[in-house]
């Protein structure tokens, strides 16, 4: 079987798919494995790493693409390039797959079968491969990173000859994953931290980190079966929003986490808000990219309103890139590692099993994944 690895296209984009190492691993499996040059560079690897690992380096994109067995990147394919993917490929990538309709079914026509990283179910079985809660992970981290840069005092509580200063007050909305790292990096700093989640459940996991739980009374509220939280209803977005208002308007900083699988992410922090916090306090919307949790947000920029500061930097993970691609890479090993099958030398996508009826998108010239089906007869 033959893997190609090229370089992504977007200059911004700093990770790489696979590490060195994890090409070793790929070669010891019986796996030819080629790289294109330069493809590790943003992240510090060169090609002559990617080579003492036992891959081929080449210059030849097109050509590596029309003979891969399988190719493995980070973003999703340029349109052009599906084109040049030969029938029965298996792409893996994150693909966005309920925002990039056309794309899809471009992969499908030309008989891709598409592997979209953002799909990896959450569960134990696939916890390594999960390359979605790895990356927000490190977006957590980064966010809080960039609020104390950008605030203009101290974390920390400090007693000093010339007083006490108060700790900063960090409220993070959204438990998850990213969240729950936010909230362990801003009192590693010495914040105060308040958190929020719709999710109940998830108040022990935030008090375990040392944080306050705001407790919002939603009424019912639950989570996917992927542990994601549910959308809801209008009714109980005003009653969040009124409570949230509270805890933002006493805030140094906040940081919104809140996403809705396979849809924009809800309204949180309104322009009503924002006008009532004080001058000099950070927003850092993670929810940025799509479509944001802040009033007024835009992406890859830093807009003032009132003399608060909204930070919708994208791509997070990219500012970390030398830990955000060894821990994407061993996510993507680790999924190969899954689908292989050292008998045949190939990769075999068996649909009884659940990673693969939850991550492939497409196969055999058609779009198969059930929830993307699903979701498509409901807009028709």
């Amino acid at each position: 079987m033959q893997i190609f690895i090229p370089k992504e296209m977007d200059p911004a984009e700093r990770r790489v798919p696979v590490i060195p190492r994890d090409v070793a691993k790929l070669v010891g499996a019986g796996i030819e494995v080629t790289v294109e040059s330069g493809m590790g560079v943003a992240s510090r690897h060169s090609d002559a790493a990617y080579e003492e690992a036992g891959a081929s380096v080449s210059a030849d994109r097109a050509g590596c693409l029309c003979s891969a067995d399988m190719v493995l990147r980070l973003n999703k394919p340029p349109a052009d390039e599906v084109g040049q993917l030969k029938d029965g490929c298996i792409h893996v990538s994150y693909l966005d797959p309920f925002n990039e309709g056309e794309l899809v079914d471009c992969l499908a026509a030309a008989g891709v079968a598409t592997i979209s990283m953002e799909m990896i179910p959450r569960t134990t079985r696939a916890q390594k491969m999960d390359a979605l809660s790895s990356q927000a992970s490190l977006a957590g981290y980064v966010a809080v990173i960039i609020a104390a840069d950008r605030l203009d005092r101290i974390f920390p509580m400090m007693m000093t000859p010339a007083g006490t200063i108060a700790p900063a007050r960090v409220f993070v909305i959204g438990a998850g994953v990213a969240g729950l790292q936010a909230i362990a990096t801003a009192k590693r700093l010495g914040a105060r931290v308040e958190a929020f989640d719709t999710r109940p459940v998830v108040a022990e996991q935030v008090e375990s980190l040392g944080a306050k739980f705001v407790q919002v009374d939603l009424g019912e509220t639950s989570e996917t079966a992927g542990g994601y939280a549910k959308e809801l209803t209008p009714e109980q977005q005003e009653m969040q929003r009124q409570a949230m208002a509270k805890v933002c308007i006493q805030s140094d900083v906040v940081i919104t986490t809140a996403q809705l699988f396979g849809r924009p992410a809800p309204l949180i922090v309104t322009r009503e808000i924002i006008e009532q916090m004080q001058p000099g306090s950070v927003l850092v919307d993670l929810a940025c990219q799509s479509g944001g949790n802040v009033d007024g947000v835009e992406v890859d920029k830093v807009v003032e309103c009132n003399g608060v500061r909204i930070i919708g930097l994208g791509n997070l993970p990219a500012r970390v890139a030398v830990d955000a691609s060894q821990m994407y890479s061993a996510n993507v090993t680790a999924l190969v590692d899954e689908l292989y099958d050292d008998e045949s030398g190939c990769c075999r996508l068996d649909f009884d099993d659940e990673i693969v009826k939850g991550c492939v998108i497409t196969h055999g010239g058609k779009v198969v994944n059930e929830m993307l089906l699903e979701i498509r007869a409901k807009q028709n």
